[in-house]
């Protein structure tokens, strides 16, 4: 990792990114540190997903530039210029970046060793010894040590979700991406994978920004809270600031709605 480095681990530089005329991110400016656990919240539409999507380069931009540990992520260099990035360059910084999407996306055919071991060993070429040692270890820590053999159809939508989380965490990211992963489970089965997102926060140095509805798990874990609303940062504070003190009305007014529904 990278987290000696002065350089901030995420940089957005004007970013702007559309769907046809609809303009979602609008010259988007902001950073993240190294390690830190960085929150996005705002209503839907307001481009939180689509700044995941461009880290994950699902998305390219329509303007500005993204960078991962001061190297560009949607561009590069080429004859003194900076150009779009080609698929060999996005392939090589995307590696740093892990996501856990809502949607679990575990291969239903493999068993949940098998789901965690896949990519590190065609990916990053590693012996299966070895990504089965480094699987096991992660199994354990989201709690899972025996369902090593078991397939994602045999495990409740929690524990599916923590083995997502493993997955991810078997390449060893710099950068972990987290877009509202608990919205589909079912509310009993929310608290086991915040308290395993609070663990990898609080033992790891991997930088994660995270998408979520649970605002008290923002509350708990981040380091910051950035509200959005129409693709724009309108709010950026600590989290007890955040949500006790917000200075934008469109801030109150958010959270009023969101913590009054909960």
């Amino acid at each position: 990792m990278s987290t000696d480095s002065t350089d901030p681990t995420i940089t957005f530089d004007a970013v702007t990114k559309r769907f046809g005329a609809h303009v979602v991110l609008d010259e988007l400016s902001f950073t993240v540190d190294p390690g830190e656990f960085v929150t996005l919240i705002g209503p839907s539409g307001s481009g939180k997903t689509t700044i995941l999507r461009l880290l994950m380069t699902l998305e390219k931009v329509d303007g500005g530039t993204i960078s991962i540990d001061g190297e560009y992520l949607s561009h590069m260099e080429r004859g003194g210029k900076l150009v779009p990035a080609d698929e060999k360059h996005l392939s090589r910084v995307r590696r740093r970046i892990g996501m856990v999407f809502q949607q679990f996306n575990l291969f239903p055919n493999m068993s949940v060793l098998r789901n965690i071991t896949e990519a590190p060993t065609r990916v990053l070429g590693l012996s299966k010894g070895e990504a089965e040692a480094r699987a096991v270890d992660l199994l354990d820590m989201v709690g899972l040590s025996d369902k090593a053999s078991a397939h994602p159809t045999q495990l409740s939508g929690g524990q599916q979700q923590r083995v997502a989380i493993a997955r991810a965490l078997a390449m060893r990211p710099d950068v972990l991406l987290l877009d509202e992963v608990t919205s589909a489970l079912d509310p009993e089965l929310v608290a086991g994978v915040l308290s395993v997102l609070k663990e990898i926060a609080s033992t790891t140095d991997i930088t994660m920004l995270c998408v979520t509805h649970e605002m008290q798990f923002a509350r708990d874990v981040s380091d910051r809270v950035m509200m959005f609303d129409s693709g724009r940062v309108i709010e950026d504070a600590v989290p007890e600031k955040l949500f006790t003190s917000p200075e934008h009305d469109r801030t109150k007014e958010f959270l009023s709605a969101v913590l009054n529904r909960a």
